[in-house]
């Protein structure tokens, strides 16, 4: 059964998920038309793409880029993807998920995808009823790495490209970001190791190691963050959290860091974790008080279990390998 009809079940009828409705998924937006830079063939697995999910009433002119996680290894579309856009989409709010390149890929084709996805939802904002100057980023786990690099690096050291076209006179950096769980290092012994190990390889530049840091990339510029994650992550320490969050406020930077006393990671919006339940609330109130969302929005759906990690028929670049 092929994902589009799939949808409307995992989901449960009480959520909205796009334009679509009940059609189900989105078409894939193809982030390169004329050769993808550094593909290693032309299989579904070197076609980076992105989803849009248009809510069918908008509250606002602000939309985001969802980057599932996934250890730069999978791409969990289900629960840290298309779930996302759902929440997002039930209070009126544009959302864009990203399927980019994973291993065997590794840097700069992550990153490469992420900053084109910015710049083509810039591109054609006008054709999504976007302003594009409202565009944010939310990025989990090793998609909080890529959010957050996109974040800081964009747009003074990004990623060289021979193949340019219009769409990369666009900027890359977003307005706001959200980074849920996010690994931020790439540094021994905070970084999540499989992280480094499928974005750099087994044997990396320490100098880009350290500059793919992102807590040392942080200035007066990077855009505010909001930030959510539980003290004790089995994965992925909190002081990937804790450190990025101490670089925004050393330089100024709006910042708002949530952390629960449990032990936890990957759960997308948590809903069937009940303590941890209560975080997109925070993260809703963060975005009314920094005005990216009215205060009479859509209220968000309430918690529901989580999407799998991947949608049964969807076929991309981040499929699990020997995926049915």
């Amino acid at each position: 059964m092929k994902a589009r009809f799939l949808l409307p079940l995992l989901l449960g009828t009480s959520l909205s998920l796009s334009a679509q409705g009940a059609a189900g998924f989105p078409p894939p937006l193809y982030l390169w038309q004329h050769g993808v830079p550094g593909a290693l063939g032309h299989g579904v697995a070197d076609q980076p793409q992105m989803y849009a999910f248009l809510p069918k009433t908008r509250s606002t002119s602000t939309a985001v880029l969802v980057i599932p996680g996934g250890g730069y290894q999978i791409v969990a579309m289900g629960h840290e993807g298309v779930q996302i856009a759902g929440w997002l989409n039930t209070q009126g709010i544009p959302a864009f998920v990203l399927d980019y390149r994973v291993a065997p890929y590794h840097y700069p084709a992550e990153i490469e995808d992420g900053e084109r996805a910015m710049r083509l939802i810039r591109a054609h904002a006008s054709e999504y009823g976007i302003d594009p100057n409202r565009l944010g980023v939310w990025g989990f786990s090793a998609g909080g790495h890529l959010a957050s690099t996109i974040g800081t690096h964009c747009d003074a050291d990004t990623v060289p490209l021979t193949n340019k076209d219009s769409v990369d006179k666009e900027s890359c950096k977003p307005d706001f970001m959200i980074l849920s769980y996010p690994v931020i290092s790439m540094e021994l012994p905070e970084t999540h190791a499989g992280s480094r190990m499928n974005l750099l390889g087994p044997d990396p530049d320490p100098t880009l190691a350290h500059n793919l840091s992102n807590q040392f990339a942080v200035t007066a510029e990077t855009p505010g963050t909001f930030l959510f994650a539980t003290s004790n992550d089995p994965a992925v320490p909190v002081e990937n959290s804790l450190d990025f969050y101490r670089a925004l406020i050393q330089h100024h930077v709006p910042a708002e860091l949530h952390l629960y006393d449990y032990s936890n990671h990957g759960c997308g919006l948590c809903g069937s974790i009940v303590p941890l339940s209560t975080w997109p609330t925070l993260l809703r109130n963060w975005l009314v008080q920094r005005g990216w969302i009215p205060p009479n929005a859509p209220a968000p759906p309430p918690p529901m279990p989580n999407l799998p990690a991947w949608i049964p028929g969807l076929k991309g670049p981040g499929e699990p390998p020997n995926n049915p």
